[in-house]
């Protein structure tokens, strides 16, 4: 025992001593590696500065130079470029050469993102200041791109992919228009019949001295890409059908990212959905009929709404709502809501059905109205329903309506018509924004009539056509040209105000009240068979907001072609782009009542 004690006592001994004997070494060894060190920078010390220097901000920034390289590229520099940025002060040669280091480094990696691949570079100057000499600018030279996959054997597709690259050749090379142009590419090819689509090799070869850079791409298409069945997640009060009601996609048709943002869009729109996200499984195993998976989350079905507004037309306004997306447990939209105004007021219902499989949206319902407008006084209640689809660019409305009509002038009741319309609208619409637009036009067409003797009280047909062409001037200025035309045949007393015209006010010509312009009887003025107006309107925008017009309208509604006489109105008003959409403010002189009038309107929902 006290043997192994002995022995013991000698090993705890031992790796003591181990440990010192091991420091010593390696303290000797650090010291070597940093004379060595020292040595070999000579004056050049290490970038490293000590911990009670001042902060970097206090330095300041190295400038700029004036050089031969585009103001976006120096202002590139100038962004990110960190080391120019001073950690200390340049007192010295020694400090110089150090940042000189640094700045080389970033400053050649940063210009050569931008095709300056042979850049010179120097600290020079008292107070010193960067100069640069950025050589030749890069440019595209060859541009190989090759296809794998389904579309290899696709000339035409291939023709059509290579004419949307867009880096040419002899066009500067940037490393962010690279980037884009293969992105953009991609896209290209996945947009339509293959969405496995890959950019499987790129290569952008430098040659520095030529100032050249050939690019190769390879893309692999996989296989061709067709729609199957749609499965929809997040539904509880709807079913799957009616998200199927909505789709633009049909099993079977080739794959199109076009076709799946419209599918996306259309439940948007919807009043059952408040998210939609559509996406297809891209596994080429499950190409021939991929499916379409549909997340939805569905919105509230039932929602009570208040609105006020104020316009030049029919004076103050207040309004009550009521919607049931889901009215009998079917997904029927309920629609009803009161709207009170100064000159008229509104009581109605409707029930819109989803839409049906051919892409039709039936609806129904009820309306009842008085006016007191013009001193022309009306009570009208009417039913009717409605067809109506939206085809690319077109929307077609058929219409039935039966209605009856009261009308009262200088306090006693003149007459009362009825009617059974059929009623057929056309609406195209080719503009930049549905809701602000620019640029583009938009045409209406009604063609109607009703039969008498068939819950009418005479024959008559009308016919209606207004159009709007917004023609863009400039970066931000518009011209808005503006014309309507109506015709009507029947007999006028005999024919509710519905199928009559009438002219004046906001939207119509300015410089007169609304629907003042139209056939005296007494001391109102009632609707016409004969309608025309014609508006020019400069708007010009002072910021992205806010804008300015001036416009001159002209038009007139008649009983006849003969007494037909255009009614002239100019002036000015402004333009706000609010977040509903542009309001306008408008004061405008007319012609043939010789006095001014504002017109605006201005809504809030609640």
């Amino acid at each position: 025992m006290h043997r192994l004690l002995q022995l013991r006592g000698r090993f705890t001994r031992w790796p003591l001593a181990a440990f010192v004997c091991l420091f010593v070494c390696l303290s000797a060894v650090g010291a070597a590696e940093s004379a060595v060190g020292d040595a070999a920078v000579g004056d050049d010390m290490p970038d490293r500065l000590p911990d009670d220097n001042p902060p970097a901000a206090a330095f300041g920034r190295l400038p700029l130079r004036p050089n031969a390289l585009p103001d976006d590229v120096n202002d590139m520099l100038e962004r990110h470029a960190r080391s120019l940025v001073l950690r200390e002060a340049l007192t010295d040669e020694r400090a110089q050469r150090r940042l000189l280091r640094r700045v080389r480094r970033e400053v050649t990696d940063l210009l050569s993102t931008e095709g300056y691949f042979t850049p010179k570079i120097e600290i020079d100057g008292d107070p010193p200041a960067l100069a640069i000499e950025p050589g030749p600018r890069a440019v595209i030279g060859r541009v190989d791109i090759e296809f794998e996959g389904a579309v290899a054997e696709r000339a035409e597709r291939r023709d059509e992919l290579r004419r949307s690259w867009r880096l040419a050749e002899g066009q500067p090379f940037r490393q962010s228009d690279w980037s884009s142009a293969k992105q953009n590419l991609l896209d290209e090819l996945t947009s339509r019949d293959y969405a496995a689509g890959a950019l499987i090799e790129s290569q952008a070869e430098v040659d520095a001295a030529a100032a050249r850079v050939d690019l190769r791409l390879r893309l692999d298409s996989g296989p061709a890409f067709r729609f199957g069945d749609i499965e929809a997640t997040g539904l509880a009060l709807h079913d799957l059908d009616l998200v199927r009601r909505y789709s633009t996609v049909r099993a079977g048709d080739p794959y199109s990212t076009d076709a799946l943002l419209a599918f996306e869009r259309a439940l948007l729109s919807s009043p059952y959905f408040g998210s939609a996200q559509i996406s297809v499984d891209r596994d080429p195993a499950s190409a021939i009929a991929t499916p379409v998976r549909v997340a939805v989350a569905e919105a509230s079905s039932r929602r009570l709404s208040f609105g006020a507004g104020l316009s030049s037309n029919t004076g103050y306004r207040a309004e009550v709502a009521w919607s049931d997306n889901n009215l009998f447990k079917r997904s029927w939209l309920f629609n009803t809501a009161v709207r009170l105004e100064q000159l008229r007021q509104i009581a109605f219902a409707d029930v819109l059905l989803p839409p049906a499989a051919d892409g039709y949206r039936d609806s129904f319902g009820a309306l009842a109205e008085n006016a007191d407008i013009q001193e022309l006084v009306t009570k009208r209640v009417g039913i009717g329903a409605v067809r109506a689809r939206i085809r690319g660019n077109i929307e077609i409305r058929h219409s039935i309506s039966l209605q009856r009509e009261q009308r009262e002038i200088d306090g006693l009741v003149t007459s009362t018509q009825k009617s059974l319309a059929l009623n057929t609208s056309w609406t195209w619409r080719e503009v930049d924004d549905p809701f602000d637009p620019r640029s583009g036009w938009v045409l209406n067409a009604q063609v109607g009539g009703g039969v008498k003797g068939l819950l009418s009280d005479t024959n008559f047909l009308r016919t209606y056509m207004k159009a709007q062409w917004f023609i863009p001037v400039g970066e931000r200025d518009q011209i808005i040209l503006r014309g309507e035309a109506g015709l009507t045949s029947g007999k006028a007393d005999a024919l509710p105000q519905d199928f009559l015209f009438r002219a004046g006010g906001a939207n119509s010509v300015r410089g007169y009240d609304y629907l003042q312009l139209g056939v005296r009887e007494g001391n109102a003025i009632v609707g016409g068979r004969v309608l025309g107006v014609l508006s020019a309107e400069y708007v010009h925008w002072w910021s992205h907001q806010w804008g300015s017009a001036v416009f001159v309208d002209a038009g007139d509604a008649t009983d006849s072609r003969k007494d037909f006489d255009f009614a002239y109105g100019a002036g000015a008003g402004v333009r706000w782009r609010s977040p509903a959409g542009p309001i306008a403010f408008d004061i405008a002189y007319g012609e043939r009542e010789q006095t001014w009038r504002p017109h605006f309107s201005l809504a809030i929902a609640f």
